[in-house]
């Protein structure tokens, strides 16, 4: 679901590129991708990762499987979400693992039978022409995030060694890379990254309900419209005229193109995303001092990355995905998370973690007062 990246966070932004007159009846424009082929392109021109010896590729993936392990018991006792479920083993990939699992991830998020055990095959879904152009726009954005994605809890898919819910994925030459760029204490370093991942695992298995609620609104967001183009352009320009404020950015560009119904779902996953993320940063520095000896100075590094310019091109992909508002998650979710916290305590902060209508609104977000009047006065 989430993830820490080079670039951006995240963990995983749903693609749903539409196609033409071959599309299923029915189907959401990601259930018309073919997803092998997205995978074969995705692997192809993926860009390769640092160079480094079999050693030191050894050693790394050792140390972040063991890492993975011993950052569920601080993680469980900072959240108080102490699932009492068994400690899952971490998968370590290389960028050509991640986008096969990714391209098995994404159809199994909208699938109608509840959680999906990994398979060897990809399954194709999108047949035709149609199916065959997405899944090669869908490999092209996959190669991108398979440089960039350091970490990623899947709730969709089943592990394939314990049958269990969720599957923990942490990149290993991606995380190689960053160290290396950041000048940081690689063991450290894996340790603080497993931090934030397994705090999205015990997020989803100790509230099952989260995976549903994502997945019933991304199908809601994806979900094909009967919307004319013509009344597409219709709304698109009422809104344009109208003196109702839009947000800015990516996410004013939403409110314009989706309908109010596609638009609703957007915003509760986007304040779902931003609460999951702000939640896990929270935690990497709550538990950081006593875990990581060198926290703060990961901590500045990374941020510092976050926020560096970077190149047109970079710009441009960026804008076209959203990463910008991803990254905005982390710093408006943490705000929330630590704000709330501080005031009431995390006892009191698991609270939000009951129902949908225990979430925190769009509005909240910025203003956890707000939140913690309406939840629990």
């Amino acid at each position: 679901m989430s993830s820490v990246a080079e670039s951006s966070a995240a963990g995983d932004p749903v693609t749903g590129v539409s196609g033409g007159g071959d599309r299923d009846e029915g189907a959401s424009p990601i259930e018309n991708i073919d997803w092998g082929l997205a995978a074969t392109v995705g692997k192809r021109i993926a860009r390769p990762g640092p160079r480094v010896t079999r050693y030191t590729a050894d050693r790394a993936r050792a140390e972040l499987a063991d890492a993975a392990v011993r950052a569920e018991a601080p993680v469980r006792e900072v959240t108080g979400l102490a699932d009492g479920l068994a400690v899952p083993t971490a998968q370590i990939l290389d960028r050509s693992g991640w986008i096969d699992a990714a391209a098995r991830s994404m159809p199994a998020m909208l699938s109608d039978e509840g959680l999906v055990a990994q398979q060897p095959e990809i399954k194709p879904h999108g047949t035709g022409v149609t199916g065959k152009i997405a899944g090669a726009q869908a490999g092209g954005l996959l190669a991108f995030l398979s440089s960039a994605i350091l970490g990623q809890y899947d709730p969709f898919s089943l592990d394939p060694e314990t049958g269990e819910p969720g599957v923990l994925m942490l990149v290993a030459p991606n995380i190689i890379a960053v160290e290396r760029q950041l000048r940081v204490d690689p063991s450290d370093f894996r340790l603080w990254v497993c931090l934030h991942e397994v705090t999205h695992r015990v997020q989803f298995s100790a509230n099952p309900w989260l995976t549903d609620y994502m997945r019933s609104n991304i199908g809601a967001l994806t979900g094909d419209e009967d919307e004319s183009v013509t009344d597409l352009v219709s709304r698109v320009t009422g809104a344009l005229r109208s003196d109702k404020p839009r947000e800015k950015g990516v996410i004013g560009l939403m409110q314009l193109l989706q309908s109010p119904e596609q638009y609703e779902a957007f915003e509760r996953v986007l304040v779902l995303g931003t609460l999951l993320e702000g939640h896990a940063d929270h935690v990497m520095d709550a538990v950081g001092p006593a875990q990581v000896p060198t926290v703060a100075a990961i901590r500045a590094a990374f941020d510092q990355r976050r926020s560096a310019p970077k190149n047109p091109l970079q710009r441009l992909i960026r804008a076209l995905i959203g990463m910008d508002a991803k990254m905005a998650q982390y710093i408006r979710g943490k705000a929330f998370v630590d704000h709330v916290v501080d005031r009431v305590g995390m006892d009191l902060f698991n609270t939000v973690w009951t129902s949908a209508e225990t979430m925190p609104r769009m509005t909240e977000i910025d203003e956890p007062d707000q939140w913690i009047e309406r939840v629990l006065s």
